[in-house]
């Protein structure tokens, strides 16, 4: 019987090792669960002033805001009260209530009281775009509304129920149904 014994020592031994392993197991995954993970922030920053240059080292944009919240679960950043300003001639400065970065960067939702605002030049009024929500590319310096849009230059006024715009060439085409009146400049 003891050379019976010491023939089933291994197996034992192999049995509380994988029982080991497995309750191991299940206690490293008790406290990191595979589910959702909780959506909270992993950082805020609050009053903060961001710089962005091109590759030749040129001032492209600055971003103000009041606070920045990151969440990690799905790597998106909220911005309340952004006020961003595209550097070229002339200047454009873009301004919501809240924006919502995607995980790379390269779109921003901006939602609530939406406000463009591309100085004139020349002596020529500011042309101001308003709107409660567009998307944009900042690196492109295009974006587009897909709800009711304001757009004034001076006395001038259009409306339109979407935008398309592009900052580098000043161009925006209003979509849908676009009414408005065009005042002539008095010289």
């Amino acid at each position: 019987m003891n050379g019976r014994v010491s023939a089933l020592l291994p197996l034992v031994l192999l049995l509380v090792l994988a029982a080991a392993s497995i309750w191991l197991n299940r206690l490293v995954q008790n406290d990191n669960p595979r589910g959702a993970q909780r959506h909270a922030a992993d950082f805020i920053v609050e009053h903060f002033k961001v710089r962005r240059f091109d590759p030749d080292g040129r001032l492209q944009h600055t971003l103000i805001a009041e606070k920045l919240t990151h969440y990690p679960d799905d790597d998106t950043t909220v911005v309340v009260a952004p006020h961003m300003t595209y550097h070229q001639l002339p200047p454009t400065q873009i301004r919501a209530r809240t924006a919502l970065i995607g995980q790379d960067g390269k779109e921003i939702d901006l939602v609530d009281q939406v406000e463009i605002i591309r100085q004139g030049s020349n002596g020529a009024p500011a042309t101001i775009i308003r709107t409660n929500a567009m998307k944009i590319f900042p690196d492109e310096e295009k974006g587009h509304a897909d709800v009711p849009v304001v757009i004034t230059r001076g006395k001038s006024i259009l409306n339109g129920s979407g935008l398309t715009f592009d900052g580098k060439t000043s161009i925006s085409v209003l979509r849908g149904r676009v009414t408005g009146t065009i005042h002539r400049n008095q010289k």
